[in-house]
């Protein structure tokens, strides 16, 4: 039987497992229970000292259980937090170890051969600064390869959306490419036809790659920044109406990668002395809570699940109920789209630069394929497909796309 060769999509919301064998189909393997996607998230049990990765580490968090809690690690990728270390339990561990963390559990899903990987990365890990972005693919290379990985590729996670669309195509076309990601965004203009499918180089197909440092997770910030931080004390002022209350904290606890970094002391105190100078107390005493109770991801999440209900409904409510703090703060998808309108046209920018840059005209694009979970927003999709109103829209596998294409590479590439 011939040798399948994975691709691992590490995402900075979900996580998936490619494997194809040379000239076959892929599939992607189950990584997480019965599931074949897993969310990218570790936590860190002070309890009984166990790691929990996945649903089971959001369980965890959200059960209220003492330890730390991490997702996004992705995003963090080619910034300065790389350079840092983090207290983990009575250990401190660099970023990269626990990226590692998390892929050793991916690794463990394959069979103790397999050595070579095709992993995705997106266009722009960060936005123009070549040097980072360099800098991010060797960290995350470096935590693959210290999983036990000898051969590595990378392959733009737009092209390997391509990849597996391609497989269905029946005659020569032109494709837009949109991944709408956790963190990034990407695009690529690419040449697909079966002939080309069976091409073992495809550079020479891809007109244009380009991407914008957007995804889902900003989009979820933007709503809990319009939305919900008023209601934590944002934009309050002081009681003698001389100052308003600075803008970090709530930006912060509104970021997944920054929410860790406020469960400190010194900032429990900081706000307790904002508190006893806001003309708006009651509001203060909430982000308290949320510090002390480590609510922020818990509070991320039900904003993220109110960005989600906002795809097939007008309107909803962005909830959290635990012990001491009940928030039922209603949202319209109007909202929405008016707090994400700049995250929207930027995405909108980056469409039109692509095409430039692969020099063609809306019109002779035939197909929009779009991939990953924040092409699901209303306003994105429509960004994204408005000028190609003569196309077909390909919605492909939203959490899977990518994986399977990367599969589809690593067969290519290794064997």
């Amino acid at each position: 039987m011939p040798t399948p060769f994975p691709g691992l999509d590490f995402g900075t919301t979900n996580s998936t497992l490619g494997l194809c064998v040379p000239g076959g189909t892929p599939t992607l393997l189950p990584v997480e229970g019965e599931s074949l996607t897993i969310p990218s998230a570790l936590f860190f049990s002070l309890e009984d000292g166990h790691t929990y990765l996945g649903r089971a580490a959001i369980a965890e968090y959200v059960d209220g259980a003492e330890g730390r809690f991490m997702r996004a690690l992705k995003s963090i990728l080619g910034t300065s937090l790389m350079r840092e270390t983090t207290l983990v339990g009575r250990e401190r561990m660099s970023f990269t170890d626990l990226i590692g963390r998390f892929l050793k559990n991916l690794r463990e899903k394959l069979p103790e051969d397999a050595d070579a990987v095709t992993l995705g990365r997106p266009v722009h890990f960060v936005d123009d600064d070549a040097a980072a972005d360099r800098t991010a693919q060797d960290q995350l290379e470096a935590a693959a390869r210290s999983q036990g990985f000898r051969h590595i590729e990378f392959q733009f996670e737009p092209v390997a959306a391509a990849l597996y669309y391609e497989q269905q195509v029946d005659a020569e076309q032109l494709a837009l490419v949109v991944d709408i990601g956790g963190g990034t965004s990407d695009f690529s203009v690419v040449r697909l036809s079966p002939e080309r499918a069976r091409r073992p180089d495809r550079l020479g197909d891809i007109l244009a790659s380009t991407g914008v440092h957007v995804g889902g997770t900003d989009f979820d910030r933007a709503l809990t920044i319009a939305r919900v931080m008023p209601e934590l004390g944002m934009g309050t002022r002081t009681a003698d109406g001389k100052r308003i209350m600075p803008n970090w904290y709530f930006n912060d606890v509104a970021t997944w990668h920054r929410v860790n970094l406020l469960y400190t002391p010194k900032v429990r105190r900081e706000v307790e002395e904002l508190r006893k100078e806001a003309a708006e107390p009651q509001k203060l005493m909430r982000y308290e809570h949320v510090l002390a109770h480590r609510s922020g991801h818990r509070l991320a999440g039900a904003s993220e699940a109110a960005k989600i209900a906002l795809t097939d409904i007008e309107d909803t409510v962005i909830g959290l109920e635990e012990p001491g703090l009940s928030m039922r703060v209603p949202v319209t998808r109007a909202e929405f789209d008016a707090a994400a309108a700049d995250l929207v046209g930027r995405i909108d920018a980056a469409v039109g630069e692509a095409l430039v840059a692969a020099g063609v005209d809306a019109g002779e694009v035939e197909t929009v394929i779009l991939t990953g979970g924040g092409a699901q927003v209303p306003a994105v999709r429509a960004a994204a497909t408005r000028r190609f109103g003569h196309a077909r829209i390909a919605q492909s596998d939203a959490f899977g796309s990518v994986g399977l294409g990367l599969a589809i590479d690593a067969s290519r590439r290794f064997g």
